[in-house]
């Protein structure tokens, strides 16, 4: 099984955000899938499907960011076999660059922070760049991405498909 995890907060308020991207991904993938997120469980909003043979669980925790870990823990207890792969916004990439890792460090995103705090280092990740504000960081990841976002939610989703 491959768990896909956006990262984001929820809420009307934090929709189309920069911190929000993982979700953004999630909802192209539900999209382009035909998985509806319609079940709850593990403090997340989920849908389950089939690719190739291969299940697949998409998913938005319903923890606010920085709490990312305590979803995926339970996610990892529960399926204890599965693959999961953690899709988050990256300040320290470049807008629009994509970066795909099997294990590593947090960096310096608290969500995936949380996450290494819960499960260790050893989940993929795909960092999806945002490029570093000039100004307060807090007000820039909660601050509405533009529809320029579109084209990078889409490739985000194209490099998913290729690992699941």
């Amino acid at each position: 099984m491959k768990i896909v995890v956006g990262l984001g907060n929820p809420g009307k308020e934090y929709e189309n955000t920069y911190h929000n991207v993982g979700f953004k991904v999630v909802d192209e993938l539900s999209n382009r899938l035909g998985i509806k997120l319609s079940k709850k469980g593990c403090k997340s909003n989920f849908g389950e499907g089939k690719i190739d043979g291969q299940k697949i669980m998409l998913v938005k925790p319903q923890t606010y960011m920085n709490l990312s870990g305590e979803a995926v823990v339970m996610l990892k207890q529960k399926f204890k076999d599965a693959d999961i792969i953690v899709i988050s916004d990256d300040i320290d990439l470049p807008k629009g660059t994509l970066r795909f890792r099997e294990h590593g460090s947090a960096g310096t995103h608290n969500g995936l922070r949380n996450i290494v705090n819960f499960i260790g280092e050893d989940f993929k990740r795909l960092r999806v760049g945002i490029g570093k504000p000039e100004g307060d960081l807090k007000d820039f990841v909660l601050s509405k991405m533009g529809k320029d976002y579109d084209e990078l939610i889409s490739k985000a989703a194209d490099e998913i498909e290729k690992r699941i």
